[in-house]
């Protein structure tokens, strides 16, 4: 239910059809929409000697209450009717985490958080393969887990990116990974969870079915009573590890005045080995080498894994320099919190590309971020665009005239940073909301802001 466009439900139709299943895929986007993945579904199914029959632009009735199992893309909702009309007939419900967890002989371990989630992954993965050359990085990464474990061993660790989506139905069947780690949690998602509480809930699935031998990397700030994850871990039995990358912090993973990476009295690396800019980033690693030195990573290779990662693509991505103007892609900088971590991390004075769909956020403290922190604000059309709006027009520092658009076209939003940028500052596209509406996804905001700034002259 739910083959979409990025990637997942292709490949769970692919690994489905490969264990011999006869598959029926139902969605409710049209056979325009998805020509490039049905396309590439029967090409493999053809391979198999089988067919996969669809139901596109519309859901059946029968399709669910006739199968076996459905299995479902993790951004449908659990009021769903569809879904509930399979919890009435019976019909086991999965998702491709569901299925790859029952299914992945090795140990897996998960990150989740509201930004973050995807550098600190690669980040543990390029740690865990110092000592095990063979590890995946999956999950919401936009590789398949499912396809790729005709490959794995035992032996083979797995690093998985997981959203709260992904979380939720995983906690619903009491499935969590071994170690688990949380970047950060504020507001996201609320137009999908409903409330920021809900969203937590959803979040905190990466542990709450953890045994004794169980391990998470927490925010210092969420450890406490006082905290937005804490009152929801319950009678958690396994082995907390706070970490905060502030300066002075005194939590079991800090980083000292020396700038050393510390996990109690254990060194694990230096600022000097991390080649990001920002403190989020420095926090990043921080969290990463703490979960992969509890899982057996010698400080020695830790420091050697972040000595050699360059960073993630479409965050924080140097694009190019043109004029003296340095050109930088964050798209997926989808929420407020993410690109107010962006605003800090750079140094020079920056023309910001923002605005978009609403996920029924605030905005308040982006807000008087961009008033305080930016030269010129480029909005793009969207829903959320009049509270991005609002939000610096109460903050009261930026001069309106340094306030542009809304613009349909991207390319006229970018057209016009260019025209505000002088030669030592940055025009930098940090949204902080959704792409849906001008574009597929993030991934092609992102794409297409390096098409159109590569061909700048």
């Amino acid at each position: 239910m739910g083959l979409g466009v990025h990637g997942g439900g292709l490949g769970v139709a692919r690994w489905l059809l490969a264990q011999g299943a006869q598959v029926t895929v139902t969605d409710m986007a049209t056979p325009e929409a998805l020509a490039v993945p049905v396309a590439q579904l029967d090409a493999f199914a053809a391979q198999l000697g089988t067919q996969v029959h669809y139901t596109l632009g519309e859901h059946r009735a029968d399709d669910f209450t006739r199968s076996d199992m459905v299995v479902v893309n993790p951004a449908v909702r659990p009021t769903s009717p569809w879904l509930r009309l399979c919890q009435e007939v019976g019909v086991p419900v999965e998702t491709e985490m569901t299925l790859f967890f029952r299914a992945c002989p090795g140990p897996i371990l998960g990150v989740t958080g509201t930004k973050g989630k995807t550098t600190t992954s690669l980040m543990l993965a390029a740690m865990l393969r110092e000592a095990y050359p063979d590890t995946l990085a999956a999950g919401n990464l936009r590789v398949s887990a499912l396809e790729a474990l005709p490959n794995l061993t035992p032996e083979t660790p797995v690093v998985l990116e997981l959203s709260s989506f992904q979380l939720e139905r995983l906690g619903a069947v009491g499935l969590s990974p071994r170690f688990s780690l949380i970047t950060n949690l504020s507001g996201d998602h609320i137009n999908w969870h409903g409330s920021f509480g809900a969203y937590a809930q959803a979040k905190t699935q990466i542990f709450a079915h953890q045994g004794a031998d169980g391990v998470v990397v927490l925010p210092a700030a969420d450890v406490g009573p006082a905290s937005q994850i804490w009152p929801l871990a319950g009678g958690y039995v396994g082995r907390m590890i706070a970490y905060d990358a502030s300066p002075g912090a005194t939590s079991a993973a800090h980083i000292d005045a020396s700038g050393n990476l510390r996990l109690e009295a254990m060194t694990l690396a230096h600022c000097d080995d991390i080649h990001l800019a920002g403190l989020h980033n420095r926090s990043n690693a921080l969290a990463a080498a703490a979960l992969a030195y509890s899982f057996g990573i010698s400080p020695g290779q830790i420091a050697r894994a972040l000595c050699s990662f360059v960073g993630v693509e479409h965050r924080l991505e140097r694009v190019r320099e043109l004029a003296g103007v340095v050109y930088v892609n964050d798209t997926t900088a989808t929420n407020p919190a993410a690109t107010l971590a962006a605003l800090e991390a750079l140094t020079t004075p920056i023309i910001l590309i923002a605005g978009g769909a609403d996920k029924e956020l605030a905005f308040a403290d982006l807000g008087a971020a961009i008033a305080r922190r930016v030269k010129a604000l480029v909005l793009l059309d969207g829903t959320a665009t009049p509270h991005v709006q609002a939000a610096v027009a109460q903050a009261g520092l930026l001069d309106p005239h340094a306030i542009h658009g809304p613009y349909a076209e991207f390319a006229q939003a970018i057209d016009v940073a260019r025209g505000l940028a002088e030669p030592g500052e940055t025009v930098l596209l940090s949204p902080g909301c959704a792409s849906f509406g001008m574009f597929r996804n993030e991934f092609h905001r992102g794409e297409e802001f390096r098409r159109i700034v590569q061909a700048l002259e």
